[in-house]
């Protein structure tokens, strides 16, 4: 059984070999049938004849022969006579041959070609065909040539229903080329089904005609389904490819590498695209110049090159050429157009430009500056006006101290050589330049640095000039002690004739003396004092004191120069201590320190001594104690608990030499942590009676302002009566950190009415109460914030009389108002600068810096703001922020019934 299997797998392998080998040969035979071609009697030379599917019979064919020599055959299976022909008889048939060069393999096609009359006469037979193998009513493939020349009506095909044995049937047809344009094209005779165009037709124009075929019984009976029948007009090459322009104009550079591309040219054709009728081929006729070639073309894309690197535009800037476009692929049958191509050759730097001459000589006087002396030009093969052509130069040597330059001219191209800083004939005679020239552009060509340059020498003659006197060196200095007596003598300026190198016959002038310190001579430049000189001046800088001096020769001729007079330090300064006011925080530090300085220079200055002034009569010295801590500073101690205030204590300081200056410090023993905090606290518009407070105190201080806006809220909201006017507090007040509440219980104060009283707290505007606060308020030890005593005060004057009294009054005598009315102004002008300076010293972290949200200032935003609180505080966003009060523990309800509005 095992070895059955086996044996039974070979043979059904074997047989699907056979089945297979067989369908492949018989699908050969079925694709290599015979063909068969209708065409006239008469073929003209290269004459189209038809198409047959060559890839069907022969997939890997690649070569072609037809047994024929009248016929040629292409490699899309196009059929072309290549010969006139007269079809003698009927019919004609050649033979195809495909092979493979490759296996060597082979196939046949047959191809039989007849006469249209012999079908003609076929389809008019009267005979009738009683027997047919197969439907014809079906969608039947139909084709005719293009620019068909007849014999006209041409027979295309018959169409025919199978029910025509049972039937009459009447055949008629529709659609483009029948009832529509073009109209009357095609027709069918209504008997026979024989279908006929009746006139040739450009298949450029139209490529093809779908047609429905009706075939009904004469009263009108459609047995069979309208039958869609397509004409496809089979192509003729005969539309000359054209090229996309007359003229074709192209830019190569010179001297470009072999292969560069010059341009492409582009050719279309009307006739049936992917056939040989559109298979363009490229090609270049003719070139002028013809010699050398330069140029070639790709056949298929149309792609110009260079053929060689031989392109000199100086010796031809255009080429001119004659280009032909041939469809068929290029065969000599096919159709052909030409076309001019001109390419013109684009400038590279590939000449150097050249001095004219190889030396130049030119003459110039001394002391001439911007003056032209030499131009000098070059030459250049190079397109003119062009960065190939227009010339660069420079100066290679001699010109170390810069007494030239040399430019381009852009006009001319030419060099112009100029002078920008003046020659001396007494220091040199004359001068050799060496210059060069590039271009604009690099040069294309490699070559060494030293090759690219053309260089050229000139030689400038420096002429002698009668010149004036020169004031050489500018800057000349002489050395004086200060505060010398008046009317001492030293060396001044000295100027000299640069020919003769002398000094005589020149004069002296003074321009500039800023404190007019010293004389000049006239004569010999010399300097005399004329009054006392100081070292530590403002005008002296570095300890030199700088004139200006004119010198002139006979002639009028002029220069000028700077004498710098050093001043030699003199111990005539004494140290000094700039920073005379001194602060020292008492709780912090028990000393300041202090610094000298001294005007003098350094040999006349520290180290210092330090020491109190003082006579038998003063206790400074008991009150104050100095130690020295360097050379130039000392700290200052205060020995005995002194109180807080101002203190003046005179300071010696002596110099190493002696010299002594006292100071008078003005010291200040405050009850602060840094000096700014000493400065706020003593400002003179608080004055010496303020009261200083702790930070419980301050502490307080707050919480009875908050307790007196609750009050205030209180008697607002929970007053009784028809005829007292209702408080009204803004609805987003609870926004604004301050919460309001009622007391407890309600005190015994006397309240006024008031309506105008109005006050301005933490950013709202709400109407307040003027009353008692009751006396003076303790806490800690610390004596209550004066403006809170302040508004009891105020509050106790309006509890009597019902007369209003200012806060002036308040502070002085009683002034009567009418209606207990107090202006907010008033209001503000008393408590701010006494809220802000207490303020100032709560909730400050060792930097002496506040918390970002201690005090802060909220404007009132209206009615119903949806914005709310932005305090550190208001975590909840509700609309009041008062419905915890709804959940309070049972120690928490009496407060709160307090607070319900009775």
């Amino acid at each position: 059984m095992a070895s059955a299997r086996p044996a039974r797998s070979r043979s059904g392998a074997l047989c699907w070999q056979l089945l297979l080998t067989l369908s492949i040969l018989t699908f050969a035979c079925d694709a290599c049938k015979k063909v068969i071609l209708h065409v006239p009697s008469q073929l003209d030379a290269e004459k189209f004849v038809g198409r047959v599917n060559l890839k069907e019979c022969f997939q890997s064919a690649n070569l072609i022969h037809s047994s024929d020599p009248d016929f040629q055959i292409l490699e899309d299976g196009s059929i072309y006579a290549t010969n006139a022909i007269l079809l003698s008889s009927e019919e004609r048939s050649f033979t195809i041959l495909l092979y493979n060069t490759e296996n060597h393999e082979e196939r046949k096609l047959h191809v039989l070609l007849q006469h249209q009359t012999k079908v003609l006469k076929k389809r008019h037979s009267k005979e009738k065909v009683l027997k047919r193998a197969k439907r014809r009513w079906a969608p039947i493939p139909c084709s005719m040539q293009e620019n068909s020349l007849g014999p006209f009506p041409l027979f295309l095909q018959q169409i025919q229903s199978d029910t025509a044995q049972n039937y009459t049937i009447f055949y008629s047809i529709r659609g483009p080329g029948v009832d529509r344009e073009p109209m009357n094209l095609f027709y069918v005779e209504r008997d026979t089904g024989n279908l006929y165009c009746t006139r040739p037709v450009d298949r450029e124009e139209y490529e093809s005609f779908e047609l429905i075929a009706f075939a009904t019984t004469p009263d009108g009976y459609t047995p069979e389904l309208p039958l869609p029948l397509l004409i496809r007009i089979e192509d003729e090459n005969d539309n000359y490819p054209i090229f996309t322009e007359t003229t074709y104009v192209f830019t190569v550079s010179e001297n470009c590498r072999v292969g560069s591309t010059v341009g492409q040219v582009c050719a279309t054709d009307k006739d049936e695209p992917d056939t040989m009728h559109t298979r363009l081929k490229y090609s270049i006729i003719e070139q002028l110049p013809a010699y050398p070639t330069l140029f070639s073309m790709h056949p298929t894309t149309g792609v110009i090159t260079t053929s060689s690197s031989q392109l000199d535009r100086e010796l031809i800037d255009k080429y001119q050429l004659k280009i032909k476009v041939q469809d068929m692929g290029g065969q000599y049958f096919g159709l052909q157009t030409t076309s001019t191509c001109i390419i013109n050759i684009g400038d590279a730097n590939d000449n150097l430009p050249t001095f004219t001459r190889t030396s130049y000589v030119t003459s110039v006087e001394e002391n001439t500056v911007d003056v032209e002396i030499l131009r000098v030009t070059v030459e250049d093969k190079d397109l003119m006006n062009t960065a190939n052509w227009r010339a660069n130069y420079t100066i290679l040597k001699g010109n170390e101290n810069g007494n030239f330059k040399i430019v381009t001219d852009p006009k001319t191209n030419e060099g112009v050589l100029c002078v920008v800083k003046p020659l001396n004939y007494e220091e040199r005679q004359q001068v050799n330049l060496q210059i060069g020239v590039v271009n604009e552009a690099p040069y294309s060509k490699e070559a060494s640095s030293q090759s690219v340059m053309s260089t050229a020498t000139v030689t400038v003659n420096v002429q002698n000039q009668d010149e004036g006197p020169e004031c050489s060196p500018l800057v000349q200095t002489v050395q004086i002690k200060e505060n010398v007596p008046v009317g001492t003598k030293s060396r001044g300026y000295k100027a000299y004739d640069p020919e003769t190198r002398s000094s005589s016959g020149i004069r002296y002038k003074k321009l500039t003396d800023p404190k007019g310190w010293v004389t000049i001579n006239e004569n010999e430049g010399s300097i005399t004092v004329f009054r006392n000189l100081d070292r530590e001046a403002e005008s002296v800088r570095g300890g030199i004191y700088n004139i200006t001096i004119l010198a002139s020769d006979k002639d009028g001729r002029t220069c000028t120069g700077t004498l710098g007079i050093i001043l030699e330090d003199v111990n005539d300064n004494g140290p000094v201590i700039p920073k005379q006011t001194v602060v020292i925080c008492k709780p912090v530090l028990a000393s300041a320190d202090i610094v000298a300085v001294d005007p003098d220079e350094p040999a006349n200055g520290p180290p210092f001594d330090f020491s109190l002034d003082s006579d038998a009569n003063s206790d400074i010295e008991r009150k104050w104690r100095l130690r020295k801590i360097n050379d130039t500073a000392a700290r200052l101690f205060f020995q005995e608990d002194l109180p807080f205030g101002t203190y003046q204590v005179p300071v010696r300081v002596t110099d190493r030499h002696g010299v002594s200056l006292i100071t008078p410090l003005t010291v200040k023993l405050c009850d602060c942590v840094t000096e700014n905090d000493c400065t706020l606290r003593t400002d003179p518009r608080i004055g010496h009676g303020e009261v200083r407070l702790g930070k419980w105190a301050i502490l307080a201080i707050l919480l009875g302002i908050a307790l007196l806006f609750c009050i205030l809220f209180t008697l607002v909201c929970g007053g009784t009566g028809a005829a007292k006017q209702p408080k009204v507090f803004p609805d987003d007040l609870a926004q604004q950190n301050l919460i309001v509440s009622n007391t407890e219980a309600p005190g015994d104060d006397k309240i006024c009415s008031t309506n105008g009283f109005t006050t301005h707290t933490a950013g709202s505007s709400a109407q307040g109460i003027c009353g008692t606060m009751g006396s003076g308020v303790k806490n800690g030890g610390q004596e209550i914030f004066e403006m809170v005593k302040g508004v009891h005060q105020t509050m106790d004057w309006c509890r009597g009389t019902g007369h209003h009294h200012t806060l002036d009054s308040c502070r002085g005598g009683p002034v009567e108002v009418d209606n207990c009315r107090y202006t907010y102004s008033e209001w503000h002008n008393y408590t701010q600068p006494r809220l802000g300076e207490k303020v100032q010293l709560c909730n400050q972290d060792d930097k002496h810096r506040h918390a970002q949200d201690y005090v802060l200032t909220y404007n009132y935003e209206g009615k119903g703001s949806v914005a709310g609180s932005i305090g550190c505080c208001s975590e909840r966003q509700e609309e009041d922020g008062l419905e915890f009060l709804d959940h309070l523990e049972p120690k928490f309800r009496t407060l709160a019934e307090a607070c319900i509005k009775r």
